[in-house]
């Protein structure tokens, strides 16, 4: 029992090409397959049929993503305790919105997750003042406004402990991390809004395909294109199903420190391998967090290990995932 604590939940991944050709996409989701291929050390028809194959039974999608935080923009995450007839219907409504994500069914089904990144105070007061609260079958609303993120949004969790070793990652990058690159609040230019629409449906379109989706020359949008990505505007990221890699197992953790210890140990689980999202939120708790396994009892041992070990956690919430509605995009997703 103690070596199965002391194993690495990324334990079985090493030999998955999977987990590997998600990594690479995770690090660059727009290679070619010829340099992904060569990283990985398979041939290119190897890598473009396994990617075609994900993407059309939905267990994969490539997408661009504004990061809001390096926008300057709100997030909130709301959890909607809900009557059990329904919450699914409340969930399918949110996803179907274009500034929400992450939204799953907790609590033994009773209860919506749900990140919100509205565009404007108006689409904010619309959802959080009117839409909700008069919305039938919600019994209780809590929103949280999302402070600080620790790790998260263009630090994939596989960069973290996935199986690709140093050099093989170094070859794939194409730019640096864009916190270390530019600081500052960034911006989406109106004239920008044609061609990220075109990634956010599409994170691997060609640059013809973005030109006829922009007007604009191929070489305006390859220069345009680099300019977002390099600034952290937007990124690319991937969505993909959690069983591929073999962490079928999902919670959302509420955690509550004392306020001296914030920062601390939110800095700490964005070190451990369990940990997909952490970010300090305003309310009861103070840090919310996403962690994967590859099961509870997996689940448990982290809980009781490493999290629960941590100076200054006073108290912590677990709602494990019953079902994700919505990751990065709204698409059924293999059950």
């Amino acid at each position: 029992m103690g070596s199965a604590v002391m194993e690495s939940p990324t334990s079985g991944m090493q030999d998955s090409f999977d987990a590997r050709l998600l990594q690479a996409l995770e690090i660059d989701g727009r290679a070619p397959f010829s340099k992904i291929a060569a990283v990985l050390g398979v041939s290119d028809q190897t890598v473009a049929r396994r990617y075609r194959r994900l993407v059309s039974d939905g267990s994969l999608r490539i997408v661009a993503v504004r990061d809001h935080e390096k926008l300057g923009q709100e997030q909130w995450m709301l959890r909607l305790r809900c009557a059990p007839d329904g919450a699914d219907a409340i969930a399918t409504a949110l996803a179907r919105r274009p500034d929400t994500s992450w939204i799953g069914l907790t609590s033994g089904g009773t209860e919506v997750v749900c990140c919100t990144r509205p565009r404007t105070r108006t689409d904010q007061d619309e959802l959080l003042l009117a839409k909700l609260p008069r919305t039938p079958h919600i019994v209780d609303i809590r929103a949280q406004q999302m402070l600080h993120r620790f790790f998260g949004g263009p630090d994939g969790w596989l960069i973290k402990h996935g199986p690709l070793a140093d050099e093989q990652i170094a070859a794939l990058r194409t730019v640096p991390p864009a916190s270390t690159a530019h600081a500052g609040v960034q911006r989406i230019e109106p004239e920008d809004e044609p061609l990220v629409a075109a990634l956010e449906q599409d994170g691997r379109a060609t640059y013809p395909e973005l030109q006829r989706a922009t007007g604009r020359s191929e070489s305006a949008v390859k220069r345009r294109l680099g300019a977002l990505l390099a600034s952290g505007a937007i990124y690319i990221d991937i969505e993909y199903v959690n069983t591929l890699i073999g962490l079928p197992v999902a919670a959302m953790l509420w955690i509550t420190t004392a306020p001296w210890a914030m920062d601390s140990v939110g800095k700490a689980l964005a070190s451990h391998a369990e940990i997909a999202h952490a970010t300090a939120v305003a309310g009861p708790s103070n840090i919310m967090a996403t962690a994967v396994a590859r099961d509870i009892p997996a689940l448990y041992a982290y809980l009781s290990g490493k999290l629960g070990q941590l100076d200054g956690v006073q108290h912590v919430e677990t709602a494990p995932f019953m079902r994700r509605v919505k990751q990065l995009t709204y698409r059924p997703y293999p059950r």
